[in-house]
């Protein structure tokens, strides 16, 4: 249930070589709180309130091992270049679960979606305490707010998109995304983005269809057709969409292509443009900086590109050696996190770099570092 079939395959072997070594490690395993906050009694420690609030922060959700539910969640402050881990059990005696997939702000509150759970816990961002969970879903993706009242969430398996009120957490409905086409899956939905009323969502798991809903409706109304497994949709300010696709892997009896990037013209539904990478290549999701227009990708390094650029960019804007395996853009300084799972079973590791691409920081998260969230200080919220 990870991001890229590949990568699921890789994990699912590595857990297996691993089993018994994973059990011993995590019952050993250093969080690495700060030590003054080794509690982590966030709501009564008024000092450690004041440090959270009044810096700039960053979730970073960590997806842990399918069905070891080891999934955590950390908090980095920016300023002081601290590290909290486990903050959501710490805070709340409760484990976060299986495969904690996305997590986004809204407001006050963070949304995390925990996908072989089957559900999406709800946080207060200054205390991380609990406020609430969602459940009732199969396999959730990740969650898209219409309004205050409504909220999509999209699902790998249920051949559908979750309709929730995200303020009571109740289930009101559900859009049919069942095309009765794919011998494999029947439109699994990963990412979405919204232009005027209509919600855009890729369609990956053996797919390649970015599936167009009317949020009056709540209903599919049209889809487009891009390349094979397209993992990932960002909208940018001058509203066009764009996509990666991965292309599949030799073997795959879905798909073994050339993975691209396409930019799609969100008013017209119509690709503008595709830009392809090399046979073999395994591009990752596609992000974009606070004003939306640079993309920035990891294909074994990571790469920057202008909204405008007429080509991929030929050389890298971050050398990694290839041991990245997520990414995420402060759109507040438009500094470059980046995740490196490791062996996907021990402490994953974050590399902070500045929007110049000069080294910051390096710190020790949770098992599989997988997606981020950003936190701005109390005075910009």
């Amino acid at each position: 249930m990870q991001l890229n079939y590949h990568r699921k395959h890789i994990r699912q072997l590595t857990y297996i070589v691993f089993l018994f070594v994973s059990v011993a490690f995590t019952a050993c395993m250093d969080d690495e709180l700060l030590s003054e906050y080794n509690d982590l009694d966030v709501e009564e420690d008024t000092n450690l309130v004041s440090i959270i609030q009044k810096q700039p922060g960053i979730f970073i959700l960590n997806e842990g091992n399918f069905m070891y539910e080891n999934s955590s969640l950390s908090y980095y402050l920016a300023d002081s270049m601290k590290v909290l881990n486990s903050i959501f059990f710490r805070t709340n005696d409760v484990p976060l679960g299986d495969v904690a997939h996305s997590i986004t702000i809204r407001d006050s509150l963070a949304y995390i979606v925990v996908n072989n759970s089957a559900k999406v816990y709800v946080i207060n961002i200054n205390n991380f305490k609990y406020r609430g969970k969602i459940t009732g879903l199969t396999s959730p993706r990740y969650i898209h707010f219409i309004n205050d009242s409504k909220a999509y969430i999209s699902d790998l398996y249920a051949k559908a998109i979750t309709i929730v009120n995200p303020l009571s957490f109740e289930i009101t409905g559900n859009i049919d995304v069942n095309n009765h086409e794919s011998e494999y899956y029947q439109h699994p939905t990963e990412q979405m983005v919204q232009h005027e009323n209509y919600v855009f969502t890729n369609c990956w798991s053996y797919d390649n269809k970015i599936l167009v809903i009317d949020t009056r409706l709540d209903e599919v109304v049209d889809s487009i057709e891009v390349l094979k497994q397209p993992t990932s949709l960002v909208l940018d300010k001058n509203d066009k969409i764009w996509t990666i696709t991965d292309g599949g892997f030799a073997g795959n009896p879905y798909a073994n292509e050339r993975p691209g990037l396409i930019k799609i013209d969100a008013a017209s539904r119509k690709i503008e443009r595709t830009f392809y990478f090399e046979k073999g290549d395994r591009p990752l999701e596609v992000v974009l900086n606070g004003t939306k227009d640079t993309l920035y990708f990891v294909n074994k390094d990571v790469y920057r590109m202008s909204i405008n650029d007429p080509e991929l960019p030929s050389k890298a804007f971050i050398e990694t050696n290839g041991v990245i395996s997520s990414i995420g853009v402060d759109p507040y300084n438009s500094d470059i996190y980046l995740g490196d799972a490791i062996d996907n079973v021990q402490q994953g590791i974050i590399y902070r770099y500045s929007a110049k691409s000069a080294a910051i920081d390096t710190f020790k998260t949770g098992i599989i570092p997988g997606h981020f969230a950003f936190r701005p200080a109390l005075e910009l919220q």
